[in-house]
């Protein structure tokens, strides 16, 4: 085990006497400024005091401590902590000598604090091998502790460290004793661990991760039981393959390993956010629903996405609005059109989000159930438009009153989409119509006088806070003559 820092100072001045513990004190202050740039700790610091005055700690008594007392610089460091998260393994090519390389990383925790634990080379399959999961208790054997990104100690294990799966200790607390409730979060932290239920419709998105690869995250706002509080919450780089095929909302979901920071009031409430990557583990609550057959009525079928898939709006029988992603080779989008009922085994359902995949979904057309909503039911007046939060589709039927406006803009991310909007009205009012990236070009080919339904818009807070229409993946414009 690692000496304390205390434990460290002792040493050092029994071994030289002609120092006081202020000299030495002194001393490591000087280390931290001109060799340590803000990445030393005391500890750290101290470790090359002693190298510079000849002096080693390694035959020095080596008391037990915790993963709190761990230092830059220590060796042969033995450990004792429970797993929280395990990452998978990265390979990559060092730059010195262009060899192959693997490391993975697992984060563990005692009762005093969460330290990650880098495993190299042939290291990296022994969490698999020994069937390690979140709570599994381990004895982390001869590693070494450099300094990460943050400064922060990180314990690597090479080619002579070891773990070694231990019998439960009570000293060292479970998962159930560290999860905290949305409610209870109060402050930023690193590797937390939130239970809560799932109140909005959980997505995945697309997006290009930090060494360029596509990847795609996990979205879904968590509030607590109450529904008093509701956080957003982000899994990057998530594994589709952990989460469940059914995913409703109400779902009562644990996340294991998350960080809390504080939220951006430009993209929200400001409240805090929760942040986990592909080592955060996701636990369910209840037995996981099986895919069923479902039967839908289509509402509306959008463009092709340029990503091999189109998106329509479906309706199930109790009304209910749906989302339908379906894989062009499975449907083409032609072979779908309004008014249609389909019956379908869907890949995924998140929410009322609807994945159709080829790899394990069919869909087929079916014969129409007079039962089931049509397109009417969404209908609407524009003197009846209203913003809303959880944005609903509707059907409008208008005449375009102006001429399309199409410009390109910069997002929150920096990023430019083209935009245009033109102006509709019907006997009851007017409303602003706005189509962003794909759906510009629709917005942009419309002509004054034409007169047009648009069918599954939402409805969102625009210009003066007055409702504007924006046309959505699966929303389209039908020309009446």
């Amino acid at each position: 085990m690692s000496l304390s820092f205390m434990d460290m100072v002792n040493v050092l001045l029994k071994k030289k006497p002609d120092l006081t513990a202020e000299q030495v004190r002194d001393l490591v202050d000087e280390k931290k400024r001109k060799v340590g740039a803000g990445y030393l700790t005391d500890q750290g610091a101290l470790f090359l005091v002693a190298a510079d005055l000849g002096i080693s700690f390694d035959s020095a008594p080596k008391p037990q401590s915790g993963l709190k007392d761990l230092y830059v610089g220590a060796k042969e460091i033995t450990v004792t902590g429970r797993i929280m998260n395990i990452y998978p393994v990265h390979n990559f090519t060092k730059k010195d000598s262009n060899e192959q390389s693997s490391t993975r990383t697992i984060v563990v925790f005692d009762k005093d604090a969460k330290v990650r634990v880098k495993l190299w080379d042939k290291q990296v399959g022994a969490p698999d091998e020994m069937g390690l999961q979140a709570g599994d208790l381990v004895k982390i054997i001869k590693g070494y502790v450099r300094a990460g990104l943050d400064g922060k100690p990180i314990i690597n294990l090479g080619s002579y460290s070891a773990l070694e799966v231990l019998q439960d200790e009570k000293d060292i607390p479970g998962i159930d004793s560290m999860t905290i409730t949305i409610d209870d979060v109060k402050d930023t932290q690193d590797s937390a661990v939130i239970s809560g239920f799932v109140n909005a419709n959980p997505r995945i998105s697309e997006f290009v991760n930090q060494r360029g690869e596509p990847s795609k995250s996990l979205q879904m706002q968590v509030s607590s039981e109450a529904g008093t509080r509701t956080l957003r919450a982000v899994i990057w780089n998530v594994d589709e393959t952990r989460i469940p095929k059914v995913f409703r909302t109400g779902t009562r979901v644990r996340l294991i390993g998350v960080r809390v920071k504080q939220g951006n009031p430009q993209y929200g409430n400001g409240d805090f956010e929760l942040h986990g990557d592909e080592g955060t583990i996701l636990e369910f609550a209840g037995s996981q629903e099986d895919v069923e057959v479902m039967p839908l009525r289509i509402i509306s079928v959008g463009e092709e996405t340029g990503r091999g898939r189109f998106v329509c709006l479906a309706v199930d029988r109790g009304g209910r609005s749906l989302t339908l992603t379906v894989d062009s080779s499975l449907a083409p989008s032609g072979t779908l059109s309004p008014g249609m009922m389909v019956e379908c085994i869907p890949s995924r359902v998140f929410g009322n989000a609807i994945t159709l995949s080829k790899e394990d979904s069919y869909v087929r057309v079916i014969d129409d159930d007079p039962s089931f909503p049509k397109l009417e039911k969404f209908e609407t007046k524009i003197k009846d438009i209203v913003a809303t939060s959880e944005p609903t589709p509707v059907v409008v039927e208008a005449i375009v009153l102006q001429a399309p406006e199409s410009a390109d803009v910069s997002t929150k991310t920096g990023e430019m989409v083209p935009v245009s909007s033109t102006l509709l009205g019907d006997d009851t009012g007017e409303i602003r119509l706005v189509g962003w990236r794909v759906q510009s070009s629709q917005v942009g080919k419309l002509s004054v006088g034409d007169r047009i339904r648009v069918i599954g818009a939402t409805a969102g807070a625009g210009r003066e806070n007055k409702p504007e229409l924006t046309l959505r993946s699966y929303s389209s414009i039908a020309h009446l003559g």
